[in-house]
């Protein structure tokens, strides 16, 4: 039997901050937000955002988190293009993401580059679409 993530969550430590970051900066939706929690409304899957601070009444373990850049885990958002990498990298690092790795074309086709939001986790920016002399 299979099965379909519905939901990807994180917990993090400033919601507020946190969830401006992802409103404001990265453009995504919220669809619904209330004291320590935002949804956020992406393309066939939610994206949760909930305070650290209400993780140890749902859990029967003592969580512990990562410090620095987070690499447990990234999101990625893909781009049209690989001119829009550059564009969006600039532009997130700009608004105050923390720059990881610059963009650069990767062996395997691909266009990357890697921010991280306020909190440490990574966010990559990556395309599989055209570069400057045409299709890959």
């Amino acid at each position: 039997m299979g099965f379909r993530f519905e939901r990807i969550g994180i917990f993090v430590t400033d919601i507020e901050k946190m969830t401006a970051f992802y409103r404001d900066v990265l453009g995504m939706k919220i669809k619904t937000e209330g004291d320590g929690y935002a949804l956020f409304e992406n393309e066939g899957i939610e994206f949760g955002m909930f305070a650290r601070s209400l993780l140890p009444e749902f859990i029967e373990a003592e969580p512990t988190y990562p410090s620095g850049v987070n690499g447990t885990f990234s999101l990625t958002i893909d781009v049209s293009d690989f001119l829009d990498v550059d564009f969006e990298f600039d532009r997130i690092v700009d608004a105050g993401a923390k720059m990881v790795a610059q963009p650069k074309d990767v062996p395997w086709g691909q266009r990357s580059s890697m921010v991280a939001d306020p909190e440490g986790n990574m966010i990559e920016i990556s395309s599989w679409g055209q570069a400057a002399g045409g299709d890959i």
